[in-house]
């Protein structure tokens, strides 16, 4: 009889991390999610995960735990997806600090410690490859050169390289596009703000969006698994393109079609605005959704990306286009009174 497979999912706490938890128990993995001491549990309550605090943080803290951990459960973990990681932060130095030396800490304690998965999974970004492709509207590939113009771009880039430069490292890369659904906190302030009867939209050239689905997300990840690929890296969207304004749309459906007010913002006031944003939040000690970052990302004219590896090598099937997705999601922050 073959042993229960083990999995380590990093940022299990957060939104895309949560959901691969729950796919990872119900899959019938020996699931152990890590955590910081801080972490809320909110959506980690199943009695078959087992919580683990890892402080990658610090080098030495971290290859004590790892070490403990592998002598409690019997060896090193048959699978990490690393998905933890910051999106907003009070320094721009944290971008670089978290998603990249971080990640460099956990890969280089696993190998020290001789604990190699079979698979390193890892959840980077479209935002890697930056503005590309804004006169010809052309889908981006893996052949096309990264050019992230945001520092949270720069720092999954830099990760991404790092693990690529591993030549023993099994590693699969994701690079999703836009993730929204349930327990996602920027997509429902858009959600929050047409419910208040506004709607905003940045810049006045044609812009191509794509979204994938969380549940999408989860999929590919798992299909990576079962598939045992290694040394690959794949987009990941719903396989359509949207015009800037049919998310907005969606969501003003599903909230019953309140009266909405359209803004549609010039990008040197948008850029003026996040600006100002970003810098009241960090005299505060905050975070703020409109930030420079965000700003660079919500000018960026060209965000199809080519999904078609996946689908090929992977089987990757999403499940869920814009309609759907968005109907579900809107259900949820009803059902949890977010709306």
């Amino acid at each position: 009889m073959q042993p229960t497979p083990s999995i380590l999912i990093t940022g299990a706490s957060g939104f895309i991390g949560s959901f691969l938890v729950e796919e990872a128990v119900k899959r019938g993995f020996e699931t152990y999610a890590a955590i910081r001491s801080t972490s809320s549990r909110a959506y980690l309550q199943d009695a078959r995960i087992h919580l683990v605090e890892l402080d990658m943080a610090h080098p030495a803290q971290l290859e004590q735990q790892l070490l403990a951990q592998a002598e409690q459960n019997g060896g090193a973990f048959d699978y990490v997806v690393h998905c933890a990681g910051v999106t907003k932060c009070i320094n721009p130095a944290d971008f670089e600090r978290v998603n990249c030396q971080q990640t460099r800490t956990l890969v280089d304690t696993l190998i020290r410690l001789g604990q190699m998965p079979r698979q390193f999974l890892f959840v980077s970004t479209l935002s890697i490859f930056g503005p590309i492709h804004e006169q010809d509207y052309t889908p981006i590939t893996e052949q096309d050169t990264p050019c992230p113009n945001t520092a949270y771009g720069k720092s999954k880039l830099h990760a991404e390289q790092y693990l690529q430069s591993l030549p023993q490292l099994p590693y699969v890369i994701f690079r999703p596009t836009g993730v929204y659904g349930p327990r996602e906190k920027d997509y429902f302030l858009m959600a929050r703000s047409i419910k208040q009867h506004v709607d905003f939209a940045a810049g006045f050239r044609r812009q191509d969006l794509t979204f994938v689905y969380v549940k999408d997300v989860v999929q590919a990840v798992f299909l990576a698994i079962d598939k045992g690929v290694t040394r690959r890296a794949y987009f990941l969207a719903d396989g359509c393109v949207y015009p800037s304004r049919t998310f907005s749309d969606l969501l003003r459906r599903e909230l019953g079609n309140p009266i909405v007010i359209r803004f549609k913002s010039p990008l040197w006031l948008l850029k003026l605005i996040c600006t100002t944003a970003g810098w009241i939040a960090a005299r505060r000690g905050t975070t703020s959704t409109l930030n420079p970052d965000k700003y660079r990302i919500m000018k960026q004219r060209n965000w199809q990306c080519d999904i078609s590896p996946a689908v090929k090598e992977l089987g990757y099937r999403p499940d869920y286009n814009l309609e759907r997705g968005v109907k579900e999601t809107v259900a949820w922050y009803k059902q949890q009174q977010w709306l």
